[in-house]
């Protein structure tokens, strides 16, 4: 067989699989930029492979990057401890088919993905592949160089410190953008009590600037001060801004203009009506994913 056949079964394999390993990456980095690189990674690795040998090509692509990706997280986790304020994972416009997949949108919505930062790395991968994408224990193990046994039980640890912190219920697309269509509405008027109407009395805010923009060093408690932070910024600010709905991350959010530019995104997590988390990213860096749609897929 010809060097350039092999090389063309690779790139028809790889291609095929692509918005399912990036998937993969992503939800075990929170990061666009750095899943991109690991998919660069395994295709250099997945080039040199011999494609006889393989008996389920997806599954071996899956293993190649679910060991790079946790390469890439053991040195995300260094970067973040010098990282000026909280962290959020990287915002992405996602096709409507994202928003369909509950179980997707649910996957990689802030909040979940805000859940899994708080695992060790083998415990996020471990969990990302068995409770996201049911890949079997025995193929999760060759993929973190564990014991099936020992993988059974990193999956029920993670699982249970997963399940202690997620949302309770999944709340519909048209409820959450009732919701942030309330939200938007008492931002516009200057609504601080129509503010207080829309945000849970147990609201977390959490804003990402990175230290390139302006934004709380920490997480701020309580619909009083997050309703006060908001309307009070907007009340400071004489540069004319606009609000306009978007799909981030297989949920309805918000994108931020100031003088016509992208200068946020604000993701919204929606409890009973009224919004238990918003989740404001305004690092330059992290915004690149917005300008088009990154399709993303379980399968």
């Amino acid at each position: 067989m010809s060097d350039d056949h092999v090389m063309d079964g690779a790139t028809e394999t790889f291609v095929a699989h692509r918005n399912l390993l990036f998937t993969v990456a992503y939800e075990m980095l929170g990061s666009a930029a750095d899943a991109e690189d690991v998919l660069q990674e395994t295709w250099l690795r997945w080039a040199e492979v011999d494609l006889e040998q393989v008996r389920d090509q997806r599954a071996y692509l899956v293993r190649i990057t679910t060991r790079q990706a946790l390469n890439r997280l053991r040195t995300m986790s260094r970067r973040k401890e010098s990282y000026v304020g909280p962290w959020l994972p990287e915002p992405l416009l996602t096709t409507p088919d994202v928003a369909q997949d509950v179980e997707l949108a649910e996957s990689v919505s802030m909040a979940v993905m805000l859940v899994l930062e708080t695992l060790s790395p083998t415990e996020r991968a471990v969990f990302v592949l068995r409770e996201v994408f049911d890949v079997g224990y025995d193929e999760i193990a060759a993929a973190v160089d564990k014991s099936p046994e020992a993988v059974r039980q990193i999956a029920h640890r993670a699982r249970r410190h997963v399940d202690a912190r997620r949302p309770r219920t999944v709340v519909s697309q048209r409820r959450t953008r009732a919701a942030v269509d309330s939200f938007v509405r008492a931002l516009n008027g200057g609504d601080l009590q129509g503010l207080l109407d829309i945000l849970a009395p147990e609201i977390v805010y959490i804003g990402d600037g990175g230290g390139v923009k302006h934004a709380a060093l920490r997480p701020i408690g309580g619909a009083d001060k997050v309703a006060r932070l908001l309307a009070g910024g907007l009340g400071r600010n004489t540069i004319p801004i606009a609000f306009s709905h978007t799909m981030v991350n297989g949920s309805p959010a918000l994108a931020v203009h100031l003088d016509g530019e992208l200068d946020s995104i604000i993701a919204a997590h929606v409890q009973a009506d009224r919004i238990t988390g918003l989740y404001v990213v305004r690092n330059p860096e992290k915004l690149s994913r917005i300008a088009s749609e990154t399709p993303l897929t379980l399968r």
